[in-house]
C-alpha cells in the first residue's frame, strides 16, 4: 500500500494525459478536483490488485461525454456523490475500492476524488491502459463482463440506472442520455472482485502515469527519455496548421493537420480523432492506428495536448506506443481497431509500421 499525496497527483495527471491519447477530458480540471479533495479529506491509499481482499468489490467511476463539453460544464463533487450513493443503493453493498475506467485525462482523476471523499483505496490498474471514446471499449467488456446495470448522475441532482441486454446497447442508450442531459454525466459501473481484476484489468497504470508525469515535469529531454525508456516512438515534429473539430452525439470528432519542422520539414502529418487520437498519417502513409497510442506533446513544455485543446500554431511532437496486448487480439481489434471507427485501414502494430518504413 502506498500513499498518494497532492505532489503525486501533479505527476499522475500529467502522465495520464499522455496515456489518454488526447482524450479522457481535460486533465487540469480533474487534477484541481483531486487536489481539492485530498486537501479536504486527506491522502489516498494506492493498493495493488492482490491487496484487495477476496470478498471485497471494486467499482469504476468516470465522466462520460464529449471532452469539449467538460471544459465548460465542469464535473462537480455533488454529481460524484450522487452517482456513488445510487450505485451503493442499487447493489446493496459497500464499495471497498475504486479504479479508473481509463487512465486518461479527467477520468484518471475522478477516482482519486471519490477515494478521498469516501476514505477507500484506489487500485493501481484501469480498464483500458489508455482512453477510448465508447463505454464498451474496455478490457472488462471484451472479457465478457457486462457493463450493465450502469449508474449515471448529473450536476443537477438527476440520476439514472440503465439495464441493457449487452454492452453495445449500454453505449447506444447512455450516449443518447448524455446528449440529452447536456453532453456529460458521471458514470459508475462494474462490481469487480480480485479475480476479475487479475484476469482483465491493465495493471500498474497509475504507477506508470506517475513515472511518465515526473519525466514530463522535470526533464529537459522528456521525449528522448520516453522513447528510450518506455518503448515509445517519435513519429513527427511539426506545427499545427489546421484543426477541423466539431462536437456531436456526445463526441468531439475532427482532424488536425501538422506541417513538418526540423527533420520532418516539407512533410505533412494528419491526425484523425474521436475524443482520442485514432489515426496518424505522414504524407498519407499510415504511421500508427488505434488501438496503439498516439499522443501530441507540446515542444516547449512537453505537456500532452488534448484533442479539445489543439490550436493553430502549436509546435508539437507526435509520439506513439504499443497498446496493451488485449487490444491486439482479434476481438480487441474488432472492438477498437480502425475499421470500427470507419477508417479503411487494417490494423498493423506500430512497431511493424515503423520498422517497415525505415
Amino acid at each position: 500500500m502506498k500513499t498518494i499525496t497532492q505532489n503525486d497527483i501533479e505527476d499522475i495527471a500529467l502522465g495520464a494525459a499522455l496515456l489518454g491519447t488526447g482524450g479522457g477530458g481535460d486533465p487540469f480540471i480533474g487534477k484541481l478536483m483531486a487536489l481539492s479533495a485530498i486537501e479536504k479529506y486527506g491522502d489516498v491509499k494506492l493498493i495493488n490488485i492482490d491487496e484487495l481482499k477476496d470478498k471485497q468489490k471494486a467499482a469504476t467511476f468516470c465522466m462520460v461525454g464529449a471532452p469539449t463539453v467538460g471544459v465548460e460544464k465542469l464535473p462537480n463533487f455533488e454529481s460524484l456523490e450522487k452517482a456513488y450513493e445510487e450505485y451503493q443503493k442499487y447493489y446493496g453493498s459497500n464499495i471497498e475500492a475504486i479504479l479508473p475506467a481509463e487512465i486518461g485525462g479527467v477520468n484518471s482523476m475522478i477516482p482519486f476524488v471519490l477515494a478521498a471523499m469516501k476514505g477507500i483505496p484506489i487500485i493501481d490498474a484501469d480498464g483500458m491502459g489508455r482512453a477510448f471514446p465508447e463505454m464498451q471499449m474496455d478490457t472488462f467488456s471484451i472479457a465478457g463482463i457486462p457493463n450493465t446495470p450502469s449508474v449515471f448522475a448529473d450536476e443537477k441532482g438527476n440520476s439514472f440506472i440503465i439495464k441493457t441486454k449487452d454492452s453495445e446497447a449500454t453505449e447506444k442508450i447512455s450516449r443518447a442520455l448524455v446528449d440529452t442531459m447536456g453532453g456529460s454525466l458521471i458514470n459508475g459501473v462494474y462490481l469487480l472482485d480480485k479475480s476479475d481484476l487479475n484476469k482483465n484489468a491493465v495493471p500498474n497504470t497509475i504507477s506508470l502515469a506517475k513515472k511518465i508525469g515526473r519525466i514530463i515535469r522535470t526533464s529537459k529531454t522528456a521525449v528522448d527519455e520516453l522513447v528510450n525508456d518506455y518503448e515509445m516512438f517519435q513519429l513527427f515534429n511539426g506545427k499545427i496548421t489546421d484543426v477541423d473539430r466539431k462536437t456531436s452525439g456526445g463526441f468531439v470528432r475532427g482532424t488536425a493537420k501538422i506541417e513538418g519542422i526540423e527533420s520532418d520539414k516539407n512533410k505533412v502529418c494528419t491526425i484523425e480523432f474521436q475524443n482520442e487520437n485514432l489515426i496518424c498519417l505522414v504524407d498519407n502513409q499510415v504511421m500508427c492506428t488505434t488501438p496503439d497510442l498516439i499522443t501530441l506533446i507540446d515542444k516547449e513544455t512537453a505537456n500532452p495536448l488534448t484533442t479539445e485543446g489543439l490550436k493553430y500554431g502549436m509546435r508539437c511532437s507526435v509520439i506513439a506506443s504499443k497498446a496493451d496486448n488485449r487490444w491486439r487480439t482479434e476481438k480487441g481489434i474488432r472492438t477498437v481497431g480502425p475499421k470500427y471507427f470507419g477508417y479503411d485501414y487494417e490494423y498493423v502494430p506500430v512497431e511493424k509500421l515503423i520498422r517497415d518504413r525505415v
